[in-house]
């Protein structure tokens, strides 16, 4: 039964990182381009010009977290030894500290945002 587990779960695994990479990729490439927006516009030295292409990265920065802890989560959850869950532990940490803080972040930016205008998140 362990190995029918390990099997299904190792393209789960696999698909929750592609899925991470994705979420980077996309959220890097939306970033890229409201950059070039913003230089073409000559916007780039205007903090709401920065803050919103940092909500726009950093939601798909939380989002891709998600993922990546998701995929470590299931490959670490058939039979883990000790040593596998304590790296799962350290990376746990790691991860809901970066999302943590990143949250905050993001929440501090949607409260200055002006009214009317809301944050679109992913």
């Amino acid at each position: 039964m362990e190995q029918v587990l390990r099997q299904i779960a190792a393209p789960v695994a696999a698909a929750a990182d592609l899925a991470c990479i994705l979420c980077i990729a996309v959220g890097g490439i939306a970033a890229f381009v409201r950059v070039v927006i913003a230089v073409a516009t000559n916007r780039i030295g205007q903090r709401g010009a920065r803050r919103g292409i940092f909500r726009t990265f950093g939601s798909w920065i939380v989002l891709s977290l998600e993922f990546a802890l998701a995929a470590d989560i299931v490959r670490t959850a058939i039979a883990p030894t000790w040593q596998e869950i304590g790296q799962l532990a350290a990376i746990a940490a790691i991860w809901t500290a970066l999302n943590y803080f990143l949250e905050r972040d993001l929440e501090v930016l949607e409260a200055e945002a002006p009214s009317g205008g809301g944050v679109a998140r992913v």
